[in-house]
């Protein structure tokens, strides 16, 4: 029971959501090192039937590596269509979406820190999507304030952080701040070791009754 525990446990780490080093940035021969290691501690296990349910664990662990490298899990992408958007916020467990425009400044910047966190986060979906490309689903949110993340867990809307006011409503917050906030909605969990058109939208040129930098845009 103890190897078959230590199998499952180091199974787990290919998917660690906040390991020291992230699978974005790992190599073939990191995964490689950690299946032999797998596959060592199955192996000197003497139950046949310990042995035959650690293989099977380390294959499903494979498959699922496998499956979310091919979502693009790890890395910051972005998103083209309406359908898209749709069809991941529905079917990935936990997803990070950022409703962005070009000419938004502080989209740019909310862009740097998702960036850092999705390797950070390999069990979390992150991605963005130009707003001028999904007019019914930006009317459909309501999202009438850029930057504007939303985060899905299970297909349902969670949490949604609209400019920077709860970052300090500064540009130069850190990213840690941020990290915090999209964890406390549970869309990352940290580790128990650790498409040309008339424009859409238009920067408003009044002051948002918040008195703050976040851009209005209009439909």
């Amino acid at each position: 029971m103890e190897r078959n525990s230590k199998a499952a446990s180091l199974a787990a780490r290919l998917v660690e959501p906040n390991s020291h080093k992230s699978l974005h940035d790992a190599d073939d021969e990191d995964d490689e090192a950690l299946f032999a290691e797998l596959e060592e501690e199955i192996e000197n296990n003497s139950n046949s039937f310990m042995r035959e349910q650690g293989f099977e664990i380390l294959k499903r662990e494979m498959e699922r590596v496998k499956e979310m490298k091919g979502n693009q899990h790890g890395n910051y992408t972005e998103i083209l269509d309406e359908k898209e958007v749709v069809r991941v916020s529905a079917h990935e467990k936990r997803c990070v979406i950022h409703f962005y425009h070009s000419k938004f400044q502080r989209c740019e910047i909310m862009d740097k820190h998702l960036a850092r966190l999705a390797p950070k986060y390999f069990n979390t979906r992150f991605c963005r999507v130009f707003v001028e490309n999904i007019p019914w689903l930006v009317e459909k949110l309501a999202i009438k304030v850029l930057p504007c993340v939303i985060c899905f867990v299970d297909g349902v809307t969670r949490d949604r952080l609209i400019g920077f006011e709860e970052l300090g409503n500064n540009d130069a917050f850190d990213t840690a701040i941020l990290e915090l906030r999209l964890s406390s909605c549970g869309v990352i969990q940290k580790s128990s070791s650790s498409k040309t058109l008339e424009p859409l939208f238009q920067v408003s040129s009044r002051r948002s009754q918040r008195d703050n930098d976040d851009e209005d845009f209009d439909l």
